[in-house]
């Protein structure tokens, strides 16, 4: 599979403004999420190591996309060790997202060359995380901060890039209020991929969720 640099992950998140993420023990099942994602226009998807058969369920995935979805670029999150990452790493994953800032993590990235994210909650941790090269911190849990935190954050350090994931949902009213505070993007989990279309199978609906997703996100931005 492809490689895509940390410059090109990180133009990919501005240009389309929010990274999907999801995990599932089935492989299958992860495959329609990410086609019906890469469908809707998504072009970053964060498969989160969430369970002992993650690793399965990535390496699938990464053969499925070379052939269903060539140009998406895919990632791994929940990653909280740099053995973990590394492995990830080897096996295709062109970013990396963690829920804590880990130096390790951030030493194994940065030699390989690739983009990653790490979770903060304090302006201590996030400039931090510059100091060792990361160019977009992922706020975690976002919904527990708000938007004013972003906001706040960047009064001082206006050149931060900020990532709210956890809370953040579909809505207009709830993607302007990021956005507006200065986001650079928006991680979204099961406000995007919908519980009850997974159920039924109705993946168009995740589909027409992204697509009104990025419509929402590039008229913010338009602005």
């Amino acid at each position: 599979m492809k490689k895509y640099t940390r410059l090109e992950v990180f133009k990919a998140m501005g240009d389309t403004g929010f990274v999907p993420l999801f995990y599932n023990s089935d492989p299958k099942m992860v495959q329609q999420v990410v086609k019906a994602c890469y469908n809707g226009g998504a072009r970053l998807f964060e498969f989160t190591h969430r369970g002992e058969n993650a690793e399965k369920v990535f390496s699938e995935l990464v053969d499925f996309c070379n052939k269903e979805c060539p140009d998406m670029i895919l990632g791994v999150g929940s990653v909280t060790d740099a053995a973990t990452a590394s492995n990830f790493i080897n096996m295709g994953a062109s970013f990396v997202v963690t829920p804590v800032l880990r130096e390790d993590i951030a030493i194994v990235c940065n030699r390989k060359k690739i983009f990653w994210s790490p979770g903060c909650g304090t302006l201590t941790e996030i400039t931090r995380a510059e100091e060792l090269g990361c160019e977009v911190v992922k706020l975690f849990p976002a919904e527990v901060y708000g938007p004013q935190f972003i906001k706040a954050v960047k009064g001082p350090q206006p050149w931060t890039n900020i990532m709210p994931t956890g809370g953040v949902d579909t809505t207009q009213e709830n993607l302007t209020a990021w956005f507006e505070a200065g986001a650079t993007c928006v991680g979204m989990g099961s406000k995007l991929i919908d519980k009850q279309a997974l159920v039924q199978g109705n993946f168009d609906l995740i589909t027409q969720k992204v697509k009104d997703v990025i419509k929402i996100i590039q008229e913010i931005k338009s602005v």
